[in-house]
């Protein structure tokens, strides 16, 4: 009695005591996931990959993690149990403070993916593994004692777990980031790494008083374990589990191609994918099962549908696919709670969790990019996630076979309108004003809209709901794919497509490089303009304006191009002329310089060409002094902003390769950013002077033959800009439009808002 009545004195702050912990481990688990992947974007290009093999490597570490509390908390004494794991957070600890490990060498272009996870092994692995052990071993702990007294839900502990990690990922873009540097983040992550060990320990004491007072009344509590799960309960749970990771991966890429690869872009997924465990674990779910089903099957419908089509603009687009994700992945992990076993099994249930969720981020981050040529996982695993939703009893009714078969003729229309729009004009809609082409696009939309609605209708049957989804998009990839792709290659560094577009004023057909969504060069195939650069290097945009300013003035030139593309600048090299490419993927060198696709670099070149390969930052930075006369930098890939390029930092070491007299060459156009405010500030900044041009198109130009164009030239002195400053078309800068970015600062919300308020895309 005597014992009881003790427990019972100590209940109230017993859960208080278990929740922190929880909570605080959660937190320095999920804020030194994006502190950690931006220590690593300078070291690889600053692309998407980064962060998705990054996160599939903080999965894997976290299933580590699992399965270490998952062994631990075999062992009867709870004693034994909360000195061991005390022992081993200050063991992990002696990798702190928190750096990158010079362990593997240099970064590798060949092997980025391995390279990247093998530094983050001995960076942060040990620490971040045992973090993560700490809340599902609480949790056990918490089955053990109070839950075993008072009944209390331990499952509870891991909705408390996952807000901890919510406040974490937005707190870190939101106030961590801006307001600390780099360094001073791993600083005080590594101190707050030692508070939580203090925590931890305290936790313990009160774990080891009540290990010795069940000792002494010879009581230990156990949990009754119940019937055990199935071979088959382990893999619906791993299936549950992989779905919803595998598509925040997806949808993360899909992000940050088209804008940037940075932590305030990298985390919205992630909390959105935390929050719908908040949601599911929760008592009393904000969303009922039922109302995410049905949000569900309108989202991922209008999905489907709109993926292909890239015309929808910024802010719907992310409101669609986030939409899409966010209920997905709920429904998935909906079901998944509904399945969840007898708490004397929790930690085996956690463990197949994180079996599913390393399942589905190593399917897109490894697998992926090698079975697919281009990002098909996305769309494949939302429709395959439809398979979580309810089968349905009984019968299949006529009227869902009327609605199925009525959904399958509004795609098969939708497909057999696709090629007629170039080719057919219809009168009725010319005399209204409208082409043949817009009218034939305005039909396919309606017949893809009578399918949506019949998925809607039949959304409670799981299997022809699928069914008519993949078809459904497979017919709007059909429609909204309207360029002839003739290759597609696929690296740790993106997808990169090969198409081919008639177009007359070129004399017939013109070769075209992309990257993502956006084209990265042209090559006609006529021979009389084969070695006309076109696009964004045309002679009269300012690119090719700066490359003939300064041949104009010397005899030879040394000229660095940080990224490749297909090699277009080559073209206005002449014999005694030399070029350096700076590019960090392979595959992109092998295109360019393969005469099957693009022979810029072959043929039209005249003076000598090489290539380094690598970061841009870690390569130039082993350049001469002095070296360039023109240094361009155009690395973007797709409309993904490698920040770490466009840096005060940066551009000191820019200037530092250019000779006296030379010029840096900063390509700015953007879609969703407004980079020249940020740029002009960081090129005062970098004691730098510089000149703006923003090119747009005459009216009538051709296709292809030029393109709008923002573009920066700075020197390390005035005298370097003379030409420019007689030219019209260029102005002075203007540092006052906004704060310099730095290697420690970015402010990419900022440059997004300021894009989005012009109404205005440039750079398409």
């Amino acid at each position: 009695m005597t014992t009881l009545e003790t427990r019972s004195d100590r209940a109230p702050s017993t859960p208080a005591l278990f929740a922190l912990t929880v909570f605080a481990s959660a937190a320095l688990v999920f804020m030194v996931e994006p502190m950690v992947a931006k220590m690593m974007l300078p070291q690889l290009g600053g692309g998407p990959s980064i962060w998705n093999t990054s996160l599939a490597f903080f999965q894997t570490a976290l299933l580590a993690g699992y399965g270490y509390a998952h062994v631990l908390q075999k062992v009867r004494s709870l004693k034994a149990q909360a000195w061991f794991h005390l022992g081993a957070l200050l063991a992990a600890g002696l990798v702190l403070p928190l750096h990158v490990s010079g362990l593997f060498g240099p970064p590798t272009s060949e092997h980025p993916a391995w390279w990247l996870l093998g530094v983050l092994t001995a960076s942060i692995g040990a620490p971040f593994a045992v973090l993560s052990a700490t809340a599902p071993l609480v949790q056990s702990w918490h089955a053990r004692t109070v839950h075993a007294q008072t009944g209390a839900e331990p499952y509870v502990l891991y909705a408390a777990s996952n807000l901890g990690s919510l406040l974490a990922l937005l707190a870190y873009p939101t106030i961590v980031e801006p307001l600390s540097p780099l360094h001073g983040q791993t600083l005080g992550w590594s101190l707050a790494y030692g508070v939580f060990v203090l925590l931890i320990g305290a936790l313990g004491l009160f774990i080891v008083r009540r290990d010795d007072a069940q000792v002494a009344a010879n009581m230990v509590p156990e949990v009754s374990a119940g019937v055990g799960p199935t071979w088959r309960d382990r893999m619906i749970w791993v299936l549950l589990a992989a779905a919803p990771s595998s598509l925040m991966l997806g949808v993360t890429s899909f992000i940050t191609t088209d804008v940037a690869s940075a932590p305030f872009l990298w985390v919205i997924p992630l909390a959105l994918y935390l929050l719908t465990f908040i949601l599911a674990f929760a008592a009393k779910p904000a969303i009922s099962s039922e109302t995410a089903l049905t949000l569900q099957a309108a989202a991922l419908a209008a999905c489907a549908t709109i993926l292909p089509f890239q015309g929808g603009g910024l802010a719907v687009s992310l409101a669609v696919h986030l939409g899409c994700f966010f209920l997905t992945a709920l429904i998935c992990h909906q079901a998944l709670v509904a399945r969840r076993p007898d708490p004397a099994h929790l930690t085996e249930f956690y463990l197949w969790m994180s079996v599913g969720g390393v399942v589905g981020g190593g399917f897109n981050a490894f697998l992926a990019p090698v079975i697919f040529n281009n990002v098909w996982e996305y769309p494949l695993v939302l429709a395959l996630a439809c398979l979580a939703r309810p089968w349905g009893q009984g019968p299949f009714e006529r009227w869902r076979w009327s609605t199925l078969i009525l959904g399958v003729g509004g795609a098969v229309i939708a497909l057999a309108l696709t090629p007629m729009i170039y080719s057919h004009r219809f009168a009725a809609f010319n005399l209204l004003g409208v082409t043949g082409g817009e009218a034939v696009k305005l039909l396919i939309k309606m017949a893809l809209a009578v399918g949506i609605v019949c998925a809607f209708v039949i959304r409670r049957r799981a299997l022809a709901f699928f069914g008519l989804i993949v078809i459904i998009s497979f017919a709007a990839q059909k429609a909204g794919d309207r360029v002839d792709t003739r290759t597609s290659w696929r690296s740790f560094f993106g997808v990169v497509k090969e198409s081919k577009l008639l177009v007359p004023g070129l004399g017939g057909d013109v070769l075209m490089l992309s990257h993502g969504t956006t084209l990265h060069g042209a090559q006609a195939l006529d021979p009389a303009y084969r070695c006309r650069p076109l696009l964004y290097y045309a002679p009269q945009t300012p690119i090719g304006q700066v490359f003939k300013a300064v041949r104009d003035a010397k005899p030879a030139i040394r000229v660095g191009a940080v990224g490749l593309g297909t090699g277009a600048v080559a073209a206005y090299t002449r014999g005694r002329d030399h070029l350096t490419f700076f590019e960090i993927d392979p595959q992109v060198i092998r295109i360019a310089t393969d005469p099957d696709h693009f022979s810029y670099t072959t043929e039209c070149a005249r003076g000598k060409i090489d290539y380094v390969v690598g970061d841009a930052r870690l390569t130039l930075a082993k350049q001469p002094k002095d070296t360039f006369d023109i240094l361009l930098i155009d690395a973007f890939s797709s409309d993904s902003v490698p920040a770490h390029l466009l840096t005060v930092e940066a551009v000191k070491g820019y200037l530092t390769h250019i000779k006296p007299d030379g010029v840096v060459v900063l390509h700015l156009s953007n879609r969703n950013l407004d980079l020249p405010g940020p740029a002009m500030a960081v090129a005062h900044a970098a004691g730098g002077y510089a000149m703006l041009q923003k090119h747009r198109l005459p009216e009538n130009t051709p296709a292809l033959w030029e393109s709008a164009e923002d573009a920066l030239v700075i020197a390390r002195n005035p005298q370097a800009l003379a030409a420019f400053k007689a030219d019209p078309r260029w102005t002075p800068s203007d540092p006052t439009l906004a704060r310099a970015w730095t290697d420690d600062y970015t402010n990419l919300i900022g440059a997004m808002w300021s894009r989005m308020s012009q109404g205005t895309k440039t750079g398409d």
